[in-house]
């Protein structure tokens, strides 16, 4: 700082290599993929609770059924641990059986 010698010049930024820009153009992509499906079955969480408050059977055993697939789905690719997406199968399961 101000003890330095005036002469010091201080290393110059690191350019980054071509494997790096790849590797965040690859983490971006990802991202977005990532981010989409996890909005996806947020929205099917919430489409099921629609259809437990409106009463209807077969609408929601179908919409169930979707978000039993979207986690299984998620816990394939590594984007929802397996803890996590049982637990959640589980309480929608037992907000199913359970009167409001």
């Amino acid at each position: 700082m101000a003890n330095e010698a005036p002469g010091k010049k201080k290393a110059a930024a690191k350019v980054k290599r071509p494997t790096a820009l790849k590797r965040d153009l690859q983490n971006e992509k990802r991202r977005l993929r990532n981010r989409s499906f996890s909005a996806t079955v947020k929205t099917a969480v919430r489409d099921f609770d629609e259809t437990v408050s409106k009463g209807d059977a077969a609408t929601t055993k179908t919409s169930l059924n979707l978000v039993y697939s979207l986690m299984d789905k998620g816990v394939k690719r590594g984007l929802i641990k397996l803890n996590t997406a049982n637990r959640t199968k589980s309480r929608l399961t037992k907000r199913l059986t359970t009167p409001a």
